[in-house]
């Protein structure tokens, strides 16, 4: 079961990684508000098309939990994204996939705080290499400015983006049994309903632009690959592994999302991205090699 959660872990990892660079590659494109909305509509056709029967069946059990399915999406699928593609205007892709590996940390410091989960000092210790990493890419190698708290405006909105999604995934202990499919199905009802408001207020500010044939290209992927499949297998591997270790995967984000960003879109590697991506992964190796075991 292991194994099959790693593969489902690092295939969710590898679309998300592509979800960064599709929007850093959107800008000029598509705009943030109108990217999230559209990617949500074109999720919700899927469903529709192809998940009505077993939503239909789980109807009574959605009935009973609604608010709280519509919560996940509207927190883990559109607050999070609509953050992340906002802040690729103000950061590079390069920097969006690298602070997501604060996502893991997060995660372990929510379990720690609201359910006791402890974990040993080699996951503390490689939960803290981690968090070197990531400062070390938002404070762009200088280490001056983490002296003086002077970020730029796209890492905040990604660091803020982690805390959303880390609360997410921590919150997936409560969901209700419910078929995969339903249990998709109703947050992305969620997500598209709170999405529209923010498309609204992108409109009227001027901001919005109607997606063009390469808008269109990236809001197709991103309604189908970060949007459904990558939310369908994240919530498998939460339930086969549990929080804390599948939050590591997403340190793999940095290095799909990095190798991404250079092959697809040019961006430059710099020394600091080279000594953050080694500290993250060295992070993720650590905290996976002194994982509490089971008796």
């Amino acid at each position: 079961m292991n194994i099959r959660a790693y593969l489902y872990l690092t295939i969710t990892s590898l679309f998300w990684g592509g979800n960064s660079v599709a929007g850093k590659l959107a800008v000029g494109h598509v705009s943030p508000m109108a990217l999230t909305t559209f990617r949500w509509t074109i999720a919700l056709l899927l469903v529709l098309a192809f998940m009505a029967p077993q939503v239909r069946r789980d109807w009574p059990v959605i009935r009973r939990h609604w608010l709280q399915l519509l919560l996940y999406g509207v927190f883990g699928f559109t607050a999070f994204n609509a953050l992340l593609y906002t802040a690729l205007g103000y950061t590079s892709a390069i920097n969006a996939v690298i602070e997501q590996a604060g996502i893991p940390m997060l995660i372990f410091v929510f379990n720690f705080l609201l359910f006791r989960i402890q974990a040993s000092f080699a996951q503390i210790l490689g939960f803290t290499v981690t968090l070197v990493g990531v400062l070390v890419t938002a404070a762009h190698g200088e280490f001056s400015a983490l002296a003086e708290l002077q970020f730029n405006f796209g890492d905040l909105l990604m660091l803020l983006a982690c805390i959303v999604y880390a609360g997410y995934t921590v919150s997936l202990r409560w969901k209700p049994e419910l078929h995969w499919q339903s249990f998709i199905a109703a947050p992305v009802v969620g997500a598209l309903v709170s999405a529209v408001p923010l498309l609204l207020w992108e409109l009227s500010r001027g901001a919005t632009i109607f997606p063009d044939a390469t808008g269109w290209a990236i809001v197709v992927y991103a309604g189908i690959f970060p949007s459904l499949l990558s939310q369908v297998l994240y919530v498998f591997g939460v339930e086969m592994i549990g929080a804390n270790r599948a939050g590591l995967f997403i340190n793999a984000i940095p290095v799909f999302g990095t190798l991404l960003s250079v092959f697809l879109i040019g961006e430059t590697l710099h020394p600091f991205h080279i000594v953050a991506l080694l500290l993250v992964l060295g992070g993720i190796a650590v905290a996976e090699w002194g994982r509490p075991k089971k008796a």
